[in-house]
């Protein structure tokens, strides 16, 4: 199970999710509780070894900007939501960087479609609500033999069974590993990555 534990913003919560055995690590680039600045990611960087992934996450920036954001902190993986179009995948790969592009429930059935991009994300019908919802509704998607990341209300003590039922390539967990609003909990970081990996 591929694990992305995303929104950290400390030495401390980047080297847990690491030594946990995260397979990516996500900065929150936008407008958000869990806003870092390029310059703190690019600190951040030094306790991200080559084989973890480390994402820059944004919401409604074009991808042109975002692009420039991620670039500027020392990132090469973007992760773009809000509304999208095939072009803003084709504006990633010209940059020489890889994309996660997260949808959400709610979406329309086009934008599931596969659009080239290396990760595709599927987050609740209402993202940032850190609240569970119906996993089971992602199996009907047809997502077989595709990279893809579950998000949305995971905490350590759901994510095996959500995963399961919606038949997850990999998970992505923010909230379910916090204390407060932004505030990492160092031992639920290691707990949900020891559950998913389990």
């Amino acid at each position: 199970m591929f694990v992305k534990v995303c929104g950290l913003s400390t030495p401390e919560s980047v080297r847990e999710a690491v030594d946990a055995g995260a397979d990516a690590v996500g900065f929150v680039l936008t407008a958000s509780p869990r806003v870092v600045s390029p310059s703190q990611v690019s600190a951040l960087l030094a306790d991200v070894p080559a084989a973890v992934t480390a994402v820059g996450v944004f919401r409604h920036e074009p991808a042109a900007d975002a692009v420039a954001i991620a670039r500027a902190a020392g990132l090469e993986w973007v992760q773009l939501h809000g509304e999208r179009t095939p072009q803003d995948v084709t504006t990633v790969h010209d940059a020489g960087m890889k994309l996660v592009r997260a949808v959400t429930m709610g979406a329309a059935p086009e934008a599931f479609a596969n659009w080239g991009e290396e990760l595709l994300l599927i987050d609740a019908a209402v993202p940032g609500s850190g609240e569970a919802w119906d996993y089971g509704s992602v199996a009907g998607l047809g997502l077989a033999g595709r990279s893809w990341l579950l998000a949305g209300g995971l905490d350590p003590e759901n994510v095996v069974q959500a995963a399961a039922a919606a038949g997850a390539w990999g998970v992505d967990v923010s909230s379910g590993v916090e204390i407060s609003r932004g505030v990492k909990d160092l031992d639920k970081i290691r707990a949900f990555v020891k559950a998913a990996k389990g």
